[in-house]
């Protein structure tokens, strides 16, 4: 296999990683059928969550802006080369920029009593919940949210 093909299927296997990586599931476009359960809102607590929904997203903008960069240098077998340390510099620069960016961000752990008299606990983004209110858990797992019952 040459570089170039090599290069090739570096560039198409980075946009296909982008692609994946850019999927993100928000609490309102959840779709089909969900599980909800009710209950009141025994405790909330104020808790930092770790923010990973872009992990990988920096190592494969940095791979294809190197692989772009290197494309433009030389010609021949040099070019080649070039692309493919473009590709991995450029990945290593993007993986180590979005880590100094990746800050934890503020949220709430907030602990609902549920009817059946099971404590179900929620990490979320901060909302204006209130301790003794009747709530509805959506979902479950990562995807469950925690919303006022109107």
């Amino acid at each position: 296999m040459s570089l170039r093909n090599l290069a090739g299927l570096t560039l198409a296997l980075l946009f296909s990683l982008s692609i994946a990586a850019c999927r993100t599931t928000t609490p309102g476009s959840m779709q089909g059928a969900v599980e909800v359960r009710s209950g009141v809102i025994e405790q909330i607590t104020d808790v930092q969550i770790s923010n990973t929904k872009t992990r990988g997203l920096g190592a494969v903008v940095g791979g294809a802006l190197g692989l772009g960069v290197g494309s433009l240098i030389g010609g021949g077998t040099g070019r080649d080369v070039a692309m493919v340390l473009g590709t991995i510099g450029g990945a290593v620069t993007g993986s180590t920029v979005q880590r100094r960016n990746q800050a934890p961000v503020p949220g709430q752990d907030i602990i609902v009593r549920l009817t059946n008299g099971v404590l179900v606990s929620v990490t979320q983004e901060p909302t204006n919940l209130r301790v003794g209110q009747k709530v509805f858990i959506q979902g479950s797992g990562e995807e469950a949210r925690v919303t006022p019952a109107k």
